[in-house]
């Protein structure tokens, strides 16, 4: 057991639980220490700002009525399964492909335990310019955008050739 861990990309899971847990104390910080819609000033261009987010990226089907946090459940646990397989299959030598997994996995989890705990995703995190704001998100979503970012390019740098240079 310890060998399929330390020969696969499931080594990486370490890293999982970082965002996971770095991901849930700041949401709690938020939900214990922020009113709902309540907004701090950070920056010119940077607040932290208390929302619900009902649906997925960019409150995608927020108000279609309560179905989607068990859809949005059900591809989240999808997800997390397909990811664990990749992580296993992944070989020791692989870096870049399990780190990035491994965010994606656990920026999942952390949303996927707001669902179920609240029926919804805490975000705060508020960019902005002038007038203009981005729409609120978490350190999970960072983690789940930063993942495919580094699967982009791993597609990229390998082109899916093996060399033995």
């Amino acid at each position: 057991m310890l060998k399929l861990f330390r020969d696969t990309g499931l080594r990486w899971l370490w890293l999982a639980g970082v965002v996971l847990l770095c991901d849930q104390l700041t949401k709690i910080w938020v939900l214990e220490g922020m009113a709902l819609y309540q907004s701090i000033p950070v920056m010119p261009y940077f607040n932290l700002t208390h929302v619900h987010n009902y649906g997925a990226a960019f409150s995608f089907l927020s108000n279609a009525g309560g179905w989607q946090r068990w859809f949005f459940t059900a591809i989240a646990l999808t997800v997390s399964v397909l990811i664990l397989f990749w992580l296993r299959q992944s070989k020791k030598e692989q870096v870049l492909l399990p780190c990035a997994f491994s965010l994606i996995l656990g920026g999942a989890l952390g949303n996927l335990y707001d669902r179920l705990a609240y029926g919804y995703v805490v975000d705060f995190l508020d960019f902005y310019v002038g007038e203009w704001h981005w729409p609120a998100f978490n350190l999970a979503d960072s983690a789940i955008f930063v993942g495919a970012a580094l699967l982009i390019i791993d597609a990229f740098r390998n082109n899916g050739v093996k060399t033995d240079d």
